[in-house]
């Protein structure tokens, strides 16, 4: 792994395993149905909101930017457990759009993968940007995901008091058996 890798565009580039990011608003909408009101966001007080900001503007995107001049270390080691990673992530997402367009309208989201993780979406990301860095071979962009990841655990308290705020109790008992990132529930009753 280098520092400060070449930096070339091309085809084989990390951008391939990133490429969900730009792209994430409209496969939503594809995959869920009524999206624009099952995805709602909370009402984050002011350093939230410069986190999220910089989170959504400059981490994300900057590291896509970054990813389209950043070659994969193809038939390394770090290529295939980076694209591990990346595959894991893109099937986590994938699984729990599929859950979201599952759950009725109005209705916390508190099955499929969201019973082990409460957060599969931002697990995903995670293991994309996670999964990139290493196929790259890149540590700065690793450091930057790690980053990203810090900020977006913070955001996460966010959504969570503003799910708690819509469903009281019932978010409360499920916070309470399903882990944060990701774990076998406390309980074994199914949702």
């Amino acid at each position: 792994m280098s520092l400060v890798p070449a930096f070339e565009i091309g085809v084989w580039n990390a951008w391939i395993f990133t490429l969900y990011l730009p792209l994430h608003p409209f496969l939503i909408m594809l995959i869920v149905k009524d999206a624009n009101k099952k995805m709602e966001f909370p009402a984050y007080n002011k350093t939230e909101k410069i986190i999220s900001t910089f989170t959504n503007f400059i981490l994300f995107f900057g590291l896509f930017i970054y990813s389209v001049f950043l070659p994969l270390q193809l038939g390394t080691i770090w290529f295939y457990v980076g694209l591990a990673l990346c595959v894991s992530g893109v099937i986590v997402w994938t699984m729990a759009m599929v859950n979201i367009a599952n759950i009725p309208l109005g209705e916390p989201w508190v099955k499929g993968l969201y019973r082990f993780s409460r957060h599969p979406m931002v697990l995903s990301s995670f293991l994309i940007f996670i999964g990139a860095g290493i196929a790259s071979a890149s540590w700065v962009f690793l450091l930057f995901s790690i980053v990203l990841i810090i900020l977006s655990a913070i955001l996460i308290t966010a959504e969570e008091r503003f799910c708690l705020e819509k469903y009281g109790n019932a978010y409360r008992e499920y916070m309470n058996r399903t882990p944060r990132w990701i774990g076998i529930p406390q309980s074994g009753e199914s949702d």
